[in-house]
């Protein structure tokens, strides 16, 4: 019995494992004036910083079904400069 565990837990495929949940990669965050929403650094990668705004109200949109006034989006850095992230600010 122990050997059919065994085999099951290290033969089984990989892909049959892998149903755990992803953390959201868009997360609204309440702010006092208005609402911001942190966005990974993969969903605006290759864009362009002046589109960074267009795209940010559309990723927000897709996912929230509202529309929102992007006034600015700021990148968030770690300690050693790299983007982690960035911060979308919409209108109050």
């Amino acid at each position: 019995m122990v050997g059919l565990i065994l085999a099951f837990v290290f033969l089984t495929p990989r892909e049959w494992f892998r149903d755990q949940p992803k953390a959201s990669n868009l997360v609204m965050i309440p702010a006092e004036h208005g609402n911001a929403f942190f966005l990974e650094p993969e969903l605006l990668d290759g864009v362009p910083q002046s589109e960074w705004e267009v795209k940010a109200a559309t990723l927000v949109k897709a996912r929230t079904g509202n529309r929102y006034e992007i006034k600015r989006v700021k990148p968030i850095f770690d300690s050693e400069q790299e983007i982690r992230g960035y911060m979308a600010f919409t209108a109050p």
